[in-house]
């Protein structure tokens, strides 16, 4: 894992989280993207080195939906940088994690990702993030 690349935050509303964020930064969003597959609009703020993926639910029984509904706005996950997500993803596994999804997804912000399973990470939900090359 080269750096933390993100931390994602859910919220109720990317308008208003926007507004604050906006405010707490003093700059505004640089991307809103919508991941139809996972059910979910987000945004990003950067600040220095630093992103924030704010993450919206679009349906109902999205993860993000659920999350909000059992344990309401904040801290959702932290993403790591990788450099080959699929060699990232077995050495995971040999050390004992649960993968999620053990092939790896397009996400958001033109990235491949994969998440850990927080039972196996101490509560944390862990996301593996490469760059797609074009």
């Amino acid at each position: 894992m080269n750096k933390i690349e993100h931390i994602g935050i859910a919220v109720k509303s990317i308008e208003k989280s926007n507004a604050l964020f906006a405010s707490l930064f003093g700059e505004e969003h640089y991307k809103i993207e919508e991941v139809a597959s996972e059910g979910v609009k987000t945004s990003f703020f950067k600040t220095g080195p630093n992103k924030i993926e704010l993450l919206e639910a679009t349906k109902p029984d999205s993860p993000i939906a659920k999350f909000l509904e059992k344990k309401g706005e904040g801290i959702h996950h932290i993403a790591f940088a990788v450099d080959n997500i699929e060699s990232e993803i077995k050495r995971l596994q040999n050390e004992g994690f649960t993968v999620l999804n053990e092939v790896p997804k397009k996400g958001a912000d033109n990235k491949l990702v994969a998440f850990l399973h927080p039972k196996t990470t101490n509560g944390v939900l862990i996301e593996l993030c490469q760059d797609i090359k074009s």
